[in-house]
């Protein structure tokens, strides 16, 4: 059976930054959970972040550097929780992902622009990176149906 990570807050933990979550109630994440193909994930709990906790960007300076909207670096957390997510990736077989877009960590194809104002620019998140370096296959909860086509790829391509 095809494993896939999740954001966590997408399935209803409240994890974000402000303390809530961004469930989704699309039915083929319904199913998947119902399957027990889903591993949760929240990238910055993992990496030692509280919730609540200030929100924070990826700098857009070609550094990577991940700051809070005080000033705080928090690099280091988020390359934390991104090393496990890897790990708990390749412990449990991972080839996809679903992960919030927009986030630091998170974000798959755009990110904040490190402003705090709002600006989305092309870029992955620290983890969607990470992931996708190990050759899993990243997509947005907006992309849930394109991930649905892959799995069934992938399970029709099976022996």
């Amino acid at each position: 059976m095809i494993r896939i990570v999740v954001s966590s807050c997408l399935l209803g933990a409240a994890v974000r930054h402000d303390g809530g979550d961004k469930k989704s109630n699309h039915p083929t994440l319904q199913r998947w959970i119902d399957e027990g193909r889903v591993v949760s994930v929240c990238p910055e709990m993992l990496g030692g972040l509280g919730t609540p906790r200030p929100p924070a960007e990826i700098v857009n300076d070609g550094s990577r550097r991940v700051m809070t909207i005080h000033g705080r670096d928090v690099t280091a957390e988020f390359a934390a929780g991104a090393r496990a997510v890897v790990e708990q990736a390749s412990a449990d077989d991972v080839t996809i992902a679903i992960l919030k877009s927009n986030s630091p960590s998170c974000g798959s194809s755009f990110i904040y622009d490190g402003t705090f104002s709002s600006t989305r620019i092309p870029g992955d998140g620290v983890t969607a990176s990470a992931l996708r370096e190990i050759g899993v296959r990243v997509f947005s909860e907006e992309e849930i149906d394109a991930a649905e086509v892959y799995v069934n790829s992938l399970e029709s391509a099976a022996p």
